[in-house]
């Protein structure tokens, strides 16, 4: 402790708030900080103009990668670096096909009809790109990815994590199906792909609904992204 504290937190203006404001109370007790802001949703905005990104499931890479650099007791500076670089590194996007529910209104927070879905939605429910009529598994998976493979641009020999995560309802078997397709895709294209993760790690309540995130991996991040972790939820090593 007393090394310094990373603010590290998605592109939301209510968060922005926030985390300045905790920032401003760091410095009144002479406690180093720093912030990394997630921007990683292909969805939101152009590549042109990454700063206006929400941020989503990509803080996953960016808290798993980050925490293994201050685990092997990285400075302050460091641990930023890497978290920065993981974040510039992540690529998502979000379709969804209900609404969530927060506790506090107790009710759906937007209404769509059981034959429609919505492309490119954000993690709190936010407009995505169209609404239209349900699509196949594998029409979603391959939209996703030509929307992420896209802003990547990757070469063949490239290395990523790809994670399939489910918004809430998702149930692992619908995943499976739709990672098939993704590594299928990746793989046809010469991507290697590491530690995929397939399941329940970036939710938004009881919503159906799916994000893919591509995490461009070099040998630090790789290394950082197997070092052995454990917590509640996700066991690494």
């Amino acid at each position: 402790g007393g090394a310094g504290v990373l603010r590290l937190y998605g592109n939301y203006g209510g968060d922005v708030m926030n985390f300045d404001m905790a920032g401003e109370m760091l410095e009144m007790e002479d406690t180093p900080s720093t912030t990394v802001l997630m921007a990683d949703d292909v969805a939101s905005a152009p590549k042109e103009e990454r700063e206006k990104r929400r941020g989503v499931a990509g803080m996953v890479y960016a808290f798993k990668i980050a925490g293994a650099a201050a685990e092997q007791m990285k400075n302050l500076e460091d641990v930023t670096r890497t978290a920065q670089k993981t974040a510039d590194a992540c690529h998502s996007v979000g379709a969804a096909l209900t609404s969530c529910t927060v506790p506090q209104a107790g009710k759906p927070t937007f209404d769509i009809s059981e034959e429609d879905m919505e492309m490119g939605m954000g993690i709190h429910g936010e407009p995505g790109v169209w609404r239209g009529k349900l699509k196949t598994a594998d029409e979603i998976a391959n939209e996703m990815v030509d929307m992420l493979l896209a802003d990547i641009n990757p070469v063949s020999g490239a290395r990523m994590s790809v994670m399939v995560n489910s918004l809430g309802a998702t149930p692992p078997e619908e995943l499976y199906i739709l990672y098939r397709i993704v590594k299928q895709r990746l793989e046809d294209v010469g991507i290697k792909i590491v530690m995929p993760l397939v399941g329940r790690y970036a939710t938004s309540m009881e919503m159906t609904g799916v994000s893919f995130t591509f995490c461009e991996l070099d040998a630090e991040l790789e290394v950082l992204l197997l070092a052995p972790a454990h917590c509640a939820f996700w066991t690494v090593g």
